[in-house]
């Protein structure tokens, strides 16, 4: 029998490595980068900026964790259920922060989060039938949101804390839109995989057994 494409292969990679290290890191920052952020109620500037070096730093080791486990075999299963855990405690917990700061209205943070968590739980859900690759759009709602929360997170005034909201806005729109294409291609995935081929040719199968009349 072929082996199942989508099936999870077995795990070869060491569990401690430079990628779950990082991924590991990126977690251990979090609340570090919600204390400066929230400290003196966010009204300490030099702590916001700290704050806003800690938030670049973490999304850089979650540009460069995936890539470099990809590139040398370091892949395993910790890893791919922790970095996107890792990456969603960190955007989670900037947006929730700004909120609480009154820096960014709730219903912004709250239609982020509930893409992300949702966009999360889709690929739990179809894990067995395959891996839904970030599309362009996806990657591009990345920059644009860490663009958005970095400028938030600095203490900016004049034009820049003007023009950050229109940031925002552009990090909005592609988290739905994005969203949207995300529920389609694992509606299509779950229907269209080698594994729902084989699952629905065995439901023909006990169809035409059941349907086959006695012998004689």
């Amino acid at each position: 029998m072929a082996p199942d494409p989508a099936a999870t292969p077995p795990q070869t990679a060491r569990l401690v490595n430079l990628p779950n290290a990082l991924t590991v890191l990126r977690l251990a920052v979090v609340p570090v980068f919600a204390v400066l952020l929230l400290s003196d109620g966010g009204m300490d500037d030099d702590r916001r900026v700290w704050a806003t070096v800690v938030f670049v730093l973490a999304i850089i080791t979650d540009r460069y964790d995936g890539l470099i486990a990809r590139r040398t075999g370091q892949v395993t299963e910790f890893g791919k259920l922790a970095d996107p855990i890792a990456d969603k405690a960190l955007t989670g917990t900037a947006l929730i922060g700004l909120s609480v700061l009154g820096l960014l209205p709730w219903w912004v943070t709250l239609a982020i989060l509930v893409r992300e968590v949702g966009v999360t739980l889709l690929r739990f859900w179809v894990i067995r039938h395959g891996v839904i690759a970030a599309s362009r759009g996806g990657k591009a709602k990345t920059v644009v949101q860490a663009l958005a929360i970095g400028l938030y997170t600095l203490p900016l005034e004049g034009l820049l804390a003007s023009a950050r909201w229109w940031v925002m806005a552009a990090a909005l729109v592609l988290t739905l839109v994005t969203g949207v294409d995300y529920v389609h291609r694992a509606l299509t995935l779950r229907r269209t995989s080698a594994r729902a081929a084989r699952a629905a040719a065995a439901r023909r199968a006990a169809g035409q057994r059941t349907d086959a009349p006695d012998a004689a």
